[in-house]
């Protein structure tokens, strides 16, 4: 009997009952598709308020000269700020957005710097490293985010260029 219920239930709706491991993940994955417009835009603000939260927290501890826990809480909000997107896209869209060619640099400088940030500051205990992987994600994270404004990038290539020369 629970085959035709089953059966029942892949035609009415026309999801296929043969579903793999991956298709079962990526549905998982979607959830935020099944959010309302509403709810998915009060997650993205609290999301990104305790991303912003987080890295104001970070720059107190550089005053507090606590830099490991700078290297931490900074990482976690710089985490917690782009997972906050996932809200609006929905995790799979997100990923492969963030993996685009024109992307894929800034993201992984990104992510290896908060691998990196993270490693300085619980493993190493270098305080130096801990804030020059934390300027690198900084300066990776911006790159990243200026991709998603058209011309963004050009116009920051040419107001470095004219700076510069």
């Amino acid at each position: 009997m629970p085959g035709t219920f089953q059966k029942m239930k892949t035609y009415v709706t026309g999801e296929d009952e043969d579903k793999t491991l991956v298709d079962e993940v990526k549905d998982e994955l979607d959830c935020c598709a099944s959010l309302s417009w509403s709810t998915r835009i009060k997650g993205f603000i609290i999301c990104f308020i305790v991303g912003i939260v987080l890295s104001v927290i970070a720059i107190i501890m550089v005053f507090l000269k606590n830099y490991l826990a700078f290297g931490l809480i900074y990482s976690a909000g710089s985490l917690t700020a782009i997972a906050s997107s996932m809200f609006l896209m929905g995790p799979c869209k997100q990923l492969k957005r963030m993996f685009e060619e024109k992307r894929f640099i800034a993201t992984i400088v990104m992510l290896v710097s908060v691998v990196l940030t993270i490693c300085a500051a619980v493993w190493w205990k270098i305080p130096a490293l801990v804030l020059v992987f934390c300027i690198i994600q900084f300066l990776a994270m911006a790159w990243y985010c200026l991709s998603y404004i058209p011309y963004a990038r050009t116009l920051v290539k040419n107001c470095a260029t004219s700076c510069l020369a």
